[in-house]
């Protein structure tokens, strides 16, 4: 997953035809640290279908304030610079859960494109 710096590179990724899977992180969250293992084994299921980078929320304040990013880990898939849908809870999140939501995020991205 694509460590992004700069909201300079989140506006060129968000902005792509392909979808975008935004994964807000910190390092002290341990329900971060809980999907760590997990992530990338996702990530290679749903390649074909998602761009997905990481931002670390302390790095990038600016940019999770103007997002609304209260909760950690929070994901938010994009696609031509839209938002599309998010995926925040205060509780953990489960691989399974992670999952259907990357399935409901494609079947909306599909959706926006076929209007």
């Amino acid at each position: 997953m694509e460590k992004l710096t700069s909201e300079q590179q989140f506006q060129e990724v968000i902005h792509s035809s392909k979808p975008t899977m935004a994964v807000f992180k910190a390092v002290w969250c341990k329900d971060c640290h809980f999907i760590d293992p997990f992530m990338p084994e996702v990530e290679r299921k749903y390649a074909d279908k998602l761009t997905f980078v990481h931002i670390d929320r302390d790095e990038l304040p600016d940019l999770c304030e103007k997002y609304n990013i209260l909760g950690i880990p929070s994901f938010i898939a994009f696609v031509e610079g839209q938002e599309l849908i998010r995926f925040v809870s205060k509780l953990r999140k489960t691989r399974e859960e992670i999952e259907e939501f990357m399935d409901r995020a494609i079947a909306v991205a599909d959706s926006v494109k076929k209007n």
